[in-house]
């Protein structure tokens, strides 16, 4: 059963919440003010909060709005909009937008992942991505390991057209070379030792969704004059069958890789390449992202707590400057280890320095690098992967090219 928090200052509003959601098979919780929805929020999670102008204020101003709960604002006429909540109710509440609401919140609150996006960088990116979403274009999402790519590819596919239906995903690096064809277009009964029965491959089960090719670089060369053809005209035929079988897939394809090394040492097809790379997204790594690491940790530290139902813990100053001064090679994958091993191995309320086991980096410098010289080492890296092709850079960068033409004369 979904747990919902309600944070009303007012008695009939409570009551009249209580009374419009008391059919909707739902666990309700309700409290006065934010600091006594801080107490339930430390003993257990929710998949929904609804609260008042003051209750959201004093969970920002205490830093604890769970980022991983969709939150509605109960907004009066006189309250301002408020910047991060994208869910409003107008009082006085009506019936049948609680219910739409709350359908559309609760259904998805399972399936999506939040994305933390308080550099600049990632702003940019989820900007990006809110027009990507509305195209059926093939999107090619590079960056390093850990920087939450599978994350970011989740994300376009929740906003597209095509979220009612699959989304697929396959780990091109994680599949033998034996099978791997089989995998991506399914096989017919006795195609080859083993084959038992028939079977549907990747492609054939996102069709009118999304298919994620995490990985693609990994692909046997093989293998790729067959993918390029269904990428181009979206046909293919089973291993062991002579039907062609027609499917409308969005392909979604990242790479942790310099792709022209790849492309330079023949490991993978130029053609294929530009097929698969229509809409590019270069992700920053974490230690770009200096503004995202405190959040990503605290929602971190809410996930672990939550899923250990444990009370919610803190990070204290000093923990937080050793966050922000580490490098982070294993960029969100290894915060988030990090941040797991603080809260499941002390029994404090307080993650303190100590708490934080941390690798140090070889040949890391311990200064913290300027915004400036972060911002100049990301866009010549964008450039770079993109053999200095300023158009294309520019759009994965989400600048315009007299933008990144005035940077690049001012580096």
């Amino acid at each position: 059963m979904k747990k919902v928090l309600i944070i009303e200052k007012q008695l009939t509003s409570r009551e009249r919440l209580l009374e419009l959601l008391k059919g909707e098979k739902l666990q309700l919780f309700t409290v006065e003010d934010g600091v006594a929805a801080l107490e339930l929020l430390q003993k257990r999670s929710f998949d929904l909060i609804l609260s008042d102008l003051k209750g959201i204020k004093a969970l920002d101003r205490l830093e604890r709005r769970p980022l991983s709960t969709p939150l509605v604002h109960l907004k009066s006429d006189e309250d301002p909009s408020l910047k991060g909540v994208k869910h409003v109710l107008k009082k006085p509440l009506n019936p049948q937008g609680i219910s739409k609401l709350l359908l559309e919140l609760l259904k998805n609150s399972d399936t999506k992942k939040t994305v933390i996006a308080k550099s600049p960088a990632m702003q940019s990116i989820l900007r990006q991505i809110d027009r990507i979403a509305k195209s059926h274009s093939n999107v090619f999402i590079c960056g390093e390991s850990g920087t939450g790519k599978e994350v970011i590819a989740s994300l376009i596919h929740q906003k597209s057209r095509r979220s009612e239906h699959p989304f697929i995903r396959v780990n091109c690096a994680a599949l033998p070379s034996t099978l791997i064809e089989s995998e991506f277009f399914g096989h017919e009964k006795g195609a080859f030792t083993g084959a038992m029965q028939k079977k549907e491959g990747r492609f054939e089960r996102a069709d009118k969704g999304t298919l994620l090719l995490d990985e693609i670089s990994e692909i046997p060369a093989e293998l790729q004059a067959k993918l390029l053809r269904v990428v181009q005209e979206q046909e293919f035929e089973r291993v062991g069958g002579t039907t062609p079988i027609h499917v409308d897939v969005r392909l979604v394809s990242t790479s942790n890789r310099l792709m022209k090394e790849a492309i330079k040492n023949q490991e993978f097809r130029l053609d294929l390449y530009y097929r698969l790379n229509v809409i590019p997204i270069f992700l920053p790594p974490l230690r770009e992202r200096q503004e995202d690491i405190l959040p990503l940790a605290r929602l971190f530290i809410q996930m672990v707590c939550n899923k250990n139902q444990i009370k919610l813990k803190t990070l204290s100053k000093k923990a937080e400057k050793k966050l922000l001064a580490h490098s982070w090679p294993g960029n969100i994958r290894e915060l988030r280890n990090c941040i797991e091993h603080g809260v499941v191995m002390d029994y404090s309320d307080v993650i303190e320095e100590d708490h934080l086991v941390i690798e140090k980096s070889k040949g890391a410098s311990p200064e913290i690098i300027s915004i400036k010289d972060l911002e100049k080492e990301h866009i010549l890296k964008a450039l770079s992967f993109f053999e200095n092709n300023r158009t294309q850079a520019a759009k994965a960068l989400g600048i315009s090219v007299r933008t990144l033409r005035n940077k690049l004369n001012s580096y």
